[in-house]
């Protein structure tokens, strides 16, 4: 029997951590929009003590996204934050800047650290070099395929996260691109909401495919038009002992997220138990899955099959 895989979920919303938890979920990742990118959920200071409170509780772990793009204005609210974080306990700080680093040396010396650049993290060699800066764990991008994964997870010297299920980030900028559309149009903006709650979509005629769009704090975000699903091939991953699966639960219900955390958690501990059992009952998890799929939402398995070109 190989190692276990974590699954990190993404929650929109306290009330959902410990249905996600029993449904089998290990850690969740959440966070406030000014610190954090594209989370599923707004959770702020009281949450995320609650947040702690209840993964505690229920023996899981608490992650905390400080990955959005910092600039000197924010350096003095990221160093209060860290400050907080590290009163409360948090299991693991999200980061991709660099600073975050540098500033936790000072204010949070006893967290750990995730890396995560987004579409960077490409190659064991660079998530080695973060672990010797002090980060316990690299998050792949979701832009390179099985080969690649399995090679930096048998090379790594940090932890490897990779996103299994949900739709990922296509493109952000930190203008508000919508906002300044509506306003040239001359459109009332507290009027024409632009976050996530707006459901907006991009439209590609040629494809055939709906790109949904939101606002926020950070700027203008593009989503993937398909959920990555790999449920049905998460053999070589698991061999590999890749250490965390996320399940991203962004623009999904809880009923949702509770359904595949279960399906995923029934998934790997199957393989882990009857290879054959897993292969046999593949296809099922599949069909569950494209069951609850939200509409005009189909899924695909992302770039984990694509080859790459040099």
């Amino acid at each position: 029997m190989g190692k276990k895989p974590e699954i990190l979920v993404t929650p929109n919303s306290v009330e959902a951590i410990g249905r996600l938890i029993n449904a089998g979920a290990d850690a969740v990742l959440i966070g406030e929009q000014r610190f954090g990118l594209r989370l599923a959920g707004e959770f702020n200071r009281k949450d995320i003590k609650k947040a702690k409170e209840i993964t505690q509780a229920l023996g899981a772990k608490v992650y905390v996204a400080m990955n959005a793009i910092f600039h000197n204005e924010h350096l003095d609210d990221v160093s209060d934050y860290m400050k907080f974080l590290n009163e409360t306990n948090v299991d693991a700080i999200v980061f991709g800047d660099p600073a975050i680093l540098m500033i936790a040396r000072e204010v949070a010396p006893n967290i750990k650290f995730h890396w995560n650049p987004e579409t960077t993290a490409t190659n064991w060699y660079t998530a080695n070099y973060w672990g010797r800066q002090g980060a316990k764990r690299a998050v792949l991008a979701r832009e390179i395929n099985m080969d690649a994964i399995v090679e930096s997870k048998e090379n790594a010297e940090v932890e490897i996260e990779v996103q299994v299920h949900g739709m990922t980030n296509m493109f952000q900028s930190k203008r508000s691109l919508i906002g300044n559309y509506f306003e040239y149009q001359g459109k009332n903006l507290s009027i024409e909401k632009t976050d996530k709650e707006r459901q907006m979509f991009l439209f590609d005629k040629e494809r055939n495919a709906k790109y949904p769009i939101f606002e926020d704090k950070n700027g203008t975000h593009i989503m993937s038009p398909k959920d990555i699903c790999i449920i049905d091939e998460l053999e070589e991953m698991i061999d590999a002992e890749v250490d965390s699966f996320k399940i991203d639960g962004i623009l999904k219900t809880t009923e949702y997220m509770e359904i595949v955390t279960k399906l995923y958690r029934e998934a790997i501990d199957l393989y882990l138990t009857d290879e054959e059992a897993y292969s046999d009952k593949k296809e099922e998890y599949v069909e569950k899955i494209r069951e609850i799929q939200p509409p005009n939402r189909d899924i695909d398995t992302g770039f984990f099959f694509k080859e790459t070109v040099y």
